[in-house]
């Protein structure tokens, strides 16, 4: 249900194009968008919290991700007004990595104001990850699908584009079985996330 998208129907789009894309398909009348995250490595230039979590200032970056909330806020509420109905995943590898403990604050302030988000343990998927892990994704309605992309160095590099609605199909029912896998994310915050001591900021 995730395997390797076939190169012949990809169209390489870099960072801006995608946004423009995505923001045009996303008020164009779908009614919904469901993203999948896999990667425990990431680096987010430009946010004010990741860059305060990569210069070390822990608390600083947390107080950071709150200031986010209104424009939070007004993204679920954009998605309501459009009728769209949002879903995100995120896997997630244990020991968790120093990112994804500050991204998971993160989501904590999207989850406050309305996103629907799961969380789901990466050995649930061990057997369907034999040979690679499953892909970043965006699936926006059955009218485009979003293979995210990153470069060697963590940042965010446009996306592969798929329209082909047999594989937006099959990916969509995927991440629908995926997601029923998936724990809420307040339940698996509280256990593995908030106990954790301030993370320390990879190289």
């Amino acid at each position: 249900m995730f395997d390797s998208f076939p190169r012949a129907v990809r169209t390489r789009l870099d960072r801006p194009r995608y946004h423009e894309e995505y923001y045009r398909v996303l008020r164009s009348g779908i009614r919904y968008l469901d993203k999948l995250e896999r990667g425990q490595h990431f680096k987010e230039r430009g946010f004010a919290s990741w860059e305060a979590f990569a210069a070390g200032q822990w608390e600083k970056s947390i107080a950071l991700a709150e200031e986010r909330r209104d424009a939070y806020a007004q993204q679920v509420e954009e998605a309501r007004r459009l009728g769209v109905r949002q879903r995100r995943l995120r896997v997630v590898e244990f020991p968790v990595t120093p990112y994804v403990q500050w991204e998971m604050h993160v989501l904590r302030v999207r989850v406050d104001v309305g996103d629907a988000i799961r969380v789901l343990d990466a050995r649930k998927i061990a057997d369907i990850e034999k040979d690679r892990p499953v892909p970043e994704v965006v699936i926006l309605g059955d009218v485009v699908l979003f293979e995210v992309q990153y470069d060697e160095d963590g940042n965010a590099d446009g996306a592969n584009r798929l329209t082909d609605p047999q594989l937006i199909a099959e990916t969509s029912a995927g991440f629908d079985a995926l997601y029923e896998q998936g724990e809420e994310y307040a339940d698996f915050f509280d256990r593995e996330i908030a106990p954790l001591p301030p993370a320390l900021r990879t190289p």
